[in-house]
């Protein structure tokens, strides 16, 4: 069925992904739903009033990801599942000839290390197959890759700068816990930052440099610098980049929490033997700390991510401010789910709308600033994340 989609992964983020494609069944005709956890999907299933199907599958396995592809016959898959697993669906959809949606690039299991070379890797397979793959369409990545050709297209001949301001201003009242997977959230937080600059890529100490930035409807706080994934495609496509930041927000006891459990090892990811057990320290902690699905409750305040961009347009100089503010409890009273998971399942939906109806149809494997960033801009704002955009120079 051209409109039927498989969504693999029933987390928080698909969660948000099941909730605003029912939304949407007019696009979406058949929507099946696949975990690993199949007690995941039968909640999710009661949930929408049994207007979705499910399964179970392990998306570490590509022939079992090929079986239920081929039961299914999707028009699409929607990989929200882990960060690990991107190649291996990506390889069972180009084998089944079905197109691809993911929200982050591929990471290393082994290593604290992510990175797009072997997603665009599949450029001329997913090409020659007459598919197409569109990596990062999250929020960042996705929206402010969004944003940052929203801003080319209509507002610069040529952008020189950009920051990428993300910023949590929620509270789930615990004393420590991540608002998305602990293990992807603490390797990313704890790696070495970098920045790109004049045509190359500088290296930081992890939360090295920071600037304090005024975030709308939420005021002052403390944003570090790191490497994110966006910045590795937005070097290769916007028209005269000199410099490009992202930047994150942390308050006092995340830090510190964080850099005491680094510094007694239990962010390795290596294994360590104890009591004669093999244990890799990371996934413990991720044990200990409580589940990011189960935050929304309790969770409290507003997110703001944005993108500002300073370059030239008609010979004028000019700096713009584009971002969007979301609520966390209104993301809960919607979907379930805290304004983390919402602005990341959000625009996958989005993705996945646009290349349903044909919008978005090109084969290989793209990234969302190498498409028209208008339509996506328009879903943004009917689909609960309304964007604003601000002159300040």
């Amino acid at each position: 069925m051209k409109e039927g989609i498989l969504i693999i992964g029933a987390g928080g983020v698909g969660r948000v992904v099941v909730h605003k494609c029912v939304q949407n069944l007019d696009v979406f005709k058949k929507i099946t739903l696949a975990s690993r956890t199949f007690s995941k999907c039968e909640k999710l299933q009661k949930e929408v009033n049994n207007k979705i199907d499910i399964a179970k599958v392990d998306a570490d396995s590509i022939d079992k990801l090929v079986t239920l592809i081929e039961k299914v016959k999707p028009f699409m898959v929607l990989n929200i599942a882990l960060p690990y697993q991107d190649l291996t669906i990506m390889e069972a959809c180009l084998r089944t000839n079905v197109h691809y949606l993911d929200t982050a690039n591929y990471e290393h299991p082994d290593s604290a290390k992510f990175e797009y070379k072997l997603q665009w890797a599949y450029q001329e397979k997913y090409k020659q197959k007459g598919i197409m793959g569109l990596l990062g369409s999250g929020f960042d990545p996705g929206v402010t890759n969004v944003f940052c050709a929203y801003l080319q297209k209509h507002y610069f001949d040529e952008i020189w700068n950009i920051d990428i301001l993300d910023c949590n201003a929620g509270d789930h009242g615990y004393p420590f816990a991540t608002n998305f997977n602990p293990e992807i959230n603490l390797r990313e937080v704890s790696a070495k930052g970098r920045y790109w600059e004049n045509g190359k890529w500088i290296e930081t100490g992890p939360l090295e440099i920071k600037q304090v930035w005024d975030y709308p409807e939420i005021g002052p706080k403390d944003s570090y610098l790191m490497y994110h994934e966006e910045m590795e495609s937005l070097v290769k496509h916007i028209k005269g980049l000199k410099r490009i930041r992202f930047f994150m927000t942390f308050g006092e006891s995340y830090l510190t929490h964080m850099k005491c459990l680094e510094n007694v090892g239990m962010l390795r990811i290596d294994e360590v033997k104890v009591d004669g057990c093999k244990v890799i320290p990371l996934h413990l902690l991720k044990a200990l700390l409580p589940d990011p699905a189960t935050l929304g409750a309790r969770t409290v305040g507003k997110t703001n991510i944005g993108v500002v961009a300073e370059g030239v347009k008609d010979g004028k100089h000019k700096k713009i401010y584009l971002y969007n503010v979301c609520d966390h409890q209104k993301a809960f009273k919607e979907t379930g789910a805290q304004a983390v998971s919402y602005t990341t399942g959000v625009p996958a939906m989005i993705g996945a709308k646009l290349m349903v109806k044909g919008i978005y149809k090109k084969a290989g494997v793209y990234n969302l600033e190498e498409l028209d960033p208008d339509p996506f801009m328009k879903e943004l704002s009917e689909q609960g994340l309304p964007w604003q955009i601000k002159e300040l120079s």
